[in-house]
């Protein structure tokens, strides 16, 4: 369909390309130089160099929604990597359990940060349904394969842990980020 698009005409001087297949990340640009030749003398190279759906999807990073960012706004980053938190644990010698820690730690930072109270943090906190199953599913990766249920179970404890965190914390977090204690 690149090609039609492609072709020159005297009312056309643009067209537009919707890639649904991650065929840019798979292939590269339209219009990227391509050595033909090299391709046909030796296709299979070609062909194993090509990165598969789960290769390109675990390069990917996380962006939360325009609206979603809006609730918060007051914080500077809310990305956390948890590939280089994973690699970072493994040279130090942690245990990989640290990076979930790390992780419950820095949304319950962002969650308090953008919150008046301890009830705000928590609503904010139930927002975070994506960024979570993100950050646990890059986590699995890291680790080993995992079967379903047991990142389903992940997930619902590291939910459990932010809330707890959040509870149990939340007046130390406020204060270190504000300077003063919440009013109650």
């Amino acid at each position: 369909m690149i090609g039609r698009g492609s072709r020159i005409l005297k009312s056309k001087n643009k067209f537009t390309v919707i890639d649904l297949g991650n065929n840019l990340h798979r292939f590269g640009p339209w219009g990227s130089d391509l050595d033909w030749h090299k391709i046909f003398r030796s296709p299979n190279f070609y062909l194993d160099g090509i990165l598969s759906d789960d290769d390109l999807e675990s390069n990917f990073r996380y962006e939360m929604p325009d609206e979603l960012r809006a609730e918060f706004s007051k914080s500077k980053d809310v990305y956390f990597d948890i590939k280089a938190m994973y690699i970072q644990s493994v040279r130090e010698g942690d245990s990989s359990k640290v990076i979930l820690e790390r992780s419950i730690h820095h949304h319950a930072y962002i969650c308090t940060e953008n919150s008046e109270d301890l009830w705000d943090a928590l609503a904010l906190a139930k927002l975070l349904k994506e960024d979570i199953d993100y950050r646990i599913q890059r986590y699995t990766k890291c680790i080993s394969k995992s079967t379903f249920n047991f990142v389903e179970w992940l997930k619902d404890d590291y939910k459990k842990k932010l809330n707890a965190y959040l509870r149990s914390n939340f007046d130390t977090l406020f204060e270190e980020i504000n300077g003063f204690p919440p009013e109650d």
